[in-house]
This record gives C-alpha cells, sequence and structure tokens, in this order.
C-alpha cells in the first residue's frame, strides 16, 4: 500500500483523545470507593515498547477492502459508535453501541456512504464516508451485521483511520506479557491496582482530562461509557481509583 493521509486520531493506546460533547453510556458497573496500594517500582525497559504493532497505511478504497473478511481488534475502545447495517447501508439515525477496547470484529464489506448533515460524528462527513460492514463473533447475535466510519473522501482523496482504531493481531497475543488478572479487567472493561495506562486506557477508553501530561505520574479520568473513573498512577501503576465527581 501507500503512504496515505491519516487523520488525528489517537489510539486507545498511545493518546489522549478529549471530546467532552459525546455522550456515552455504562456497559459495566465500576468501584464506588478509593482503592489503594503500594506502587510497583517500573524496570529500565517496558515489555510493551517492544511490542510490534503493523500498520497498513491505506491511500485508496481499494486498500481497505483487503480488510474484508479479516478479524480485527477494537485499540481505539469506547470511541467508536457503530450502527444498524441493511443492504449495503448504514442507518445513521440511531446507534448499536460503542465498540469497546480489545474487541475482536469480523470485517464483511466496505461501503461509501453520504452522510446526513443532521447527523455529527466522529470522523467527518466529507463528499462521503467509508464504512466498514461488520459481526461481532463474541456478542449474543455473532451473525448480526453492522457498520462503523473508518474513513471520508474529500474532493477525491481518501482519508481513513483504520491503523489508529485497530489492531491487526490479536492484542491478547501481543500482550500475553500482562498475564490473565489484567486481561481479566481489561476484557471486562474494568480497573484493577497494578495496571498501566496503556492498559487502562483499553479497558475504559479515552482519556477525558489530566491532572498533568506527565505519562505515568498523574491523575487522568477516564471517560468509561459515560461513567467516568478518576484513576491515580504513580511510576505507571495504578495506586488508586474511584469514580470522578467532577466530569
Amino acid at each position: 500500500m501507500t503512504s496515505g493521509k491519516t487523520w488525528a486520531i489517537r489510539g486507545a493506546m498511545v493518546g489522549v483523545l478529549a471530546i467532552a460533547s459525546e455522550v456515552l453510556w455504562l456497559h459495566h458497573e465500576r468501584n464506588s470507593a478509593w482503592t489503594s496500594a503500594t506502587p510497583t517500582v517500573q524496570g529500565t525497559t517496558d515489555p510493551d515498547d517492544l511490542v510490534f504493532l503493523k500498520r497498513q497505511r491505506p491511500s485508496s478504497l481499494a486498500d481497505v477492502k483487503q480488510l474484508n473478511g479479516t478479524t480485527v481488534w477494537m485499540s481505539a475502545g469506547g470511541q467508536m459508535d457503530y450502527y444498524p447495517y441493511v443492504a449495503h447501508h448504514a442507518d445513521y439515525s440511531k446507534t448499536s453501541g460503542t465498540l469497546l477496547g480489545a474487541e475482536p470484529i469480523v470485517i464483511k464489506d466496505t461501503f461509501e456512504q453520504v452522510t446526513p448533515k443532521s447527523v455529527t460524528l466522529r470522523i467527518p462527513s466529507g463528499d462521503k464516508q467509508v464504512l466498514l460492514a461488520f459481526t461481532m463473533p463474541k456478542s449474543a447475535n455473532p451473525g448480526k451485521e453492522y457498520a462503523v466510519p473508518v474513513g471520508y473522501k474529500k474532493n477525491g482523496d481518501y482519508t481513513f483511520i483504520t491503523d489508529d482504531i485497530f489492531f491487526y493481531s490479536d492484542p491478547h497475543e501481543l500482550y500475553k506479557h500482562w498475564g490473565p488478572q489484567v486481561w481479566h479487567a481489561v476484557n471486562s472493561h474494568q480497573v484493577s491496582l497494578g495496571m498501566n495506562e496503556r492498559q487502562v486506557q483499553l479497558s475504559l477508553g479515552q482519556i477525558f482530562k489530566s491532572g498533568s501530561e506527565q505519562y505515568g505520574d498523574r491523575v487522568s479520568v477516564f471517560s468509561n461509557l459515560g461513567k467516568p473513573m478518576a484513576v491515580t498512577f504513580v511510576k505507571n501503576r495504578v495506586t488508586a481509583f474511584q469514580p470522578d465527581q467532577g466530569y
């Protein structure tokens, strides 16, 4: 694939996305009181930094269509709404839900669609949006198809965010060193003591606000699908967390 434009949305594993106007809904209950522990001292080399994340750098519709028939996993957890899909068409009038971190989806189709002017979406409408039709193999209805926008076309040029919102390999294997306890928390979309920022962001979604820019040593509030959670990090380990009252 050729190098193309990329949209400035950061993946849930590496960046801070702050879109205060979104109203998201809770999928899981969280702890209601502060819990504390002695922070774990981090080694000189973070194994997470040694993980190779594939990038496809799509620049055309044909590039994105290469995802058809493949499984991808969400890295931008709690940020991408998805919609009902019927007959090569997405129904923007209502959302079906929000894709969660590390959740697998199976790509069935790639298509373009004009976005209604009345709809406000995270991704620009452009002249047309590019969407993926997909199924959710771990859902209650694994055969049902939905659609999620992943790019747009403007004046003949395409912009895609697929590299910023997807893992192209199973993150449970990429980050196998996290261990079963952390992965249980991530898959349950919860936070537990000792987790690092990357793990919490994959679990709870984007950071809504933070008291510092010092990664790993700060108090950050995670959107958590409309139930914001304030998490304290010391030496890049969770030492305390509680529902945020100032969201």
